[in-house]
């Protein structure tokens, strides 16, 4: 156990010490705001104040962490030790700054609540996040900073036993578009034969004929190629479904057909499944309600994972919502148009909500890469995307953290802009199994 003096604690200091030192590093720390039990304690201690009282491992505080409520932070980012660090401190304390206060400041998302440019979804652009501008957006930073913190106790307290840590993956697979041509609907597949017809696409109209009566099979219909993948290496994937009415940006199979049905079961049956809230739904609840509901009854068990239709996330509005409906683990935290760490870490954290000031039990499950972001939005070739891929696992791997990857289904198909994809697939997963 590892005792931490504050002279006063308070909801976000027990947050993120915790954080730091239950969940990443695996160790128990207890607060203490007594000045005379901190002085007597003989074992591993660390002294988180305004000066030092001894020879201890003191971490000197910023006032952010005392503060309530949200406002702008002078924030000026430096480098330190060949990584980057911000709120600094004395030359006098332990570390240069106060990566207790910086931790936070990435975990909440403090950063996304403050007024903001927002893209074309509503969604908080990675552009204008402190990770991007100063050039930290592809490190872990909280995990870096942690580790820096253990090394330094082990040396001051090496009867400390820290566990050891190993690096994980966790695929998962968002299921926007279940099949390419299969149970559209009568109407749908009439109204998309004439677009490709008008568009004189012959070989989409030719394709869709074929699949629809059997002749070949769909193209987005992956299934047995992923579970098949996911077995080689021993990986436990996570499938998403999106269950949803239609939409402009829900265009998945209707929630009726039995097929659709069917492959929701069957994935279950070996994997773990979880929702893909509409696009609609983050600003409905109502609508939120029904296709969380709606996915329980096809499964006949409870809905506790979730990660937004095109990663809408407003804070804290969307992980309220999701916790109102007893959604116990959410895997939206990350970016679109960019791969690395939104909250700066590669493991799992609860939710913190700033405007209530209390930590919650929703547990965030940062993702770092994403297929459409290296084809869409970096516009990155396949073999540039695998050396991209491999930095971010790299970086985790020092750490020894979790790599989570979002997939698609249709992004393995070889098929029309996914063309020459598969193999960034299949190259990511044999990299990261090679640093398991």
């Amino acid at each position: 156990m590892i005792l931490v003096y504050t002279p006063k604690i308070n909801n976000r200091i027990r947050y993120i010490f915790r954080l730091i030192f239950t969940d990443v590093l695996g160790v128990t720390v207890k607060l203490t705001d007594n000045v005379n039990e901190f002085k007597l304690h003989d074992g591993a201690k660390i002294n988180y104040s305004g000066h030092a009282f001894g020879d201890e491992l003191f971490f000197m505080s910023k006032p952010f962490l005392l503060e309530t409520g949200i406002k702008d932070q002078e924030i000026t980012v430096f480098d330190w030790e060949g990584t980057k660090a911000f709120f600094p401190t004395s030359r006098s304390a332990t570390l240069p700054f106060d990566p207790f206060a910086a931790s936070f400041y990435l975990v909440s998302r403090y950063e996304e609540y403050l007024p903001t440019i927002h893209d074309k979804h509503n969604r908080f652009e990675a552009l204008e996040s402190l990770a991007f501008q100063n050039n930290f957006l592809h490190l872990p930073l909280v995990n870096i900073w942690a580790e820096k913190i253990k090394q330094l106790l082990a040396v001051k307290y090496p009867e400390v036993n820290f566990p050891i840590k190993k690096f994980s993956h966790i695929p998962t697979i968002d299921i926007d578009n279940a099949f390419a041509f299969r149970e559209k609907g009568f109407m749908r597949s009439i109204g998309a034969s004439l677009r490709s017809f008008s568009k004189f696409d012959f070989k989409e109209f030719a394709e869709r004929a074929k699949v629809i009566l059997g002749m070949q099979a769909d193209p987005y219909d992956t299934y047995k190629l992923l579970h098949d993948l996911h077995a080689k290496y021993n990986l436990h994937p996570i499938y998403f479904f999106l269950f949803a009415a239609y939409g402009l940006n829900d265009k998945n199979v209707p929630t009726r057909s039995q097929r659709f049905r069917y492959l929701i079961k069957s994935i279950a049956d070996t994997s773990d499944v979880g929702i893909h809230p509409s696009y609609n739904s983050n600003f409905k609840v109502d609508k939120l309600e029904r296709e969380v509901h709606g996915l329980a009854k096809v499964l006949n068990r409870e809905i506790i994972r979730s990660r937004q239709h095109f990663l809408k996330l407003t804070f804290p509005e969307t992980y309220r919502n999701l916790i109102n409906l007893d959604i116990t683990d959410d895997y939206t935290m990350g970016y679109a148009s960019e791969i690395g760490f939104r909250a700066s870490i590669c493991d799992s954290f609860n939710f913190y909500d700033l405007d209530l000031e209390i930590e919650t039990k929703l547990r965030l499950h940062p993702f770092q890469v994403m297929d459409a972001t290296l084809n869409f939005y970096l516009q990155l070739s396949p073999e540039e995307s695998i050396v991209r891929i491999k930095q971010i696992i790299d970086e985790v791997h020092k750490v020894k953290g979790t790599f989570i990857s979002l997939w698609h289904n249709e992004t393995v198909a070889e098929y029309k802009f996914w063309k020459g994809w598969s193999k960034v697939y299949l190259e990511m997963l044999e990299y990261a199994a090679t640093k398991q």
